[in-house]
């Protein structure tokens, strides 16, 4: 956000925050490359770039891989990638998990000013959660490996509640978790699921401008505002 103003009157009305993971915390893309394509080679077929995988990242495993499969099976057309899709799901499932739990945090950075950012939240007094569409076990071994852990009250990952985001399910849970109304719960992410999630829930929004957004440029989300740098939300 450019406008200091506006972002200290947004922060003055909350209580708590929860703070997105993948492309708001931690720049999980090598990761991701690493392991899809170590489970594209298991299952004989033709790898994918990173550009294609940038796009396919925030909905949860079970949408990314689905994204990947039908990418590159496409050659065949649609019909037959979705059908090639679903049988080989299984297999792809349990190759992608052992290959992501191998590589986990190894092609992965920490965000500048992402410490300074949780750092000023803590400080200012407010209990922070990590809500991510990662799975669980994938995310705590991560924030720990990454020495982020340490701010959060609470960790949920993808498979923690019913629904995902952009369902508002997750966010309602995390403010029980944390006591806090969405009213006055920050929700601080990358994309256009976080902000949809939060407006359905009732939990005002701020976005960094730097994630990944599917491909889509992130200004052009409802949000209460944008930061290009988590530190910024301590200035």
């Amino acid at each position: 956000m450019n406008a200091r103003a506006p972002l200290t009157a947004v922060l003055s009305r909350v209580d708590a925050a929860i703070i997105d993971l993948d492309g708001t915390l931690v720049d999980t893309l090598g990761d991701f490359a690493a392991a899809l394509g170590g489970m594209l080679r298991d299952l004989g077929l033709p790898p994918i770039g990173a550009q294609h995988i940038e796009q396919m990242v925030g909905k949860g495993s079970e949408h990314l891989l689905r994204s990947v499969l039908n990418h590159v099976l496409a050659l065949d057309g649609k019909a037959q990638a979705a059908i090639k899709t679903e049988a080989l799901y299984p297999a792809a499932w349990a190759s992608y998990q052992r290959h992501y739990l191998a590589v986990n945090g190894q092609y992965a950075a920490v965000y500048a000013g992402a410490h300074e950012g949780l750092q000023a939240l803590r400080g200012a007094g407010l209990r922070l959660a990590c809500l991510t569409n990662k799975p669980t076990g994938f995310a705590v071994p991560l924030l720990r490996a990454k020495g982020l852990d340490g701010y959060f009250d609470h960790v949920f990952g993808g498979d923690a509640f019913a629904r995902k985001k952009p369902d508002p399910l997750p966010l309602v849970k995390t403010c029980e978790a944390l006591g806090t109304q969405p009213a006055r719960t920050l929700m601080v992410g990358d994309s256009s699921n976080d902000a949809q999630a939060a407006r359905a829930a009732g939990c005002p929004v701020v976005l960094v401008t730097y994630g990944y957004n599917h491909g889509q440029p992130v200004r052009a989300v409802d949000a209460d505002g944008f930061v290009d740098s988590l530190a910024q939300l301590g200035a």
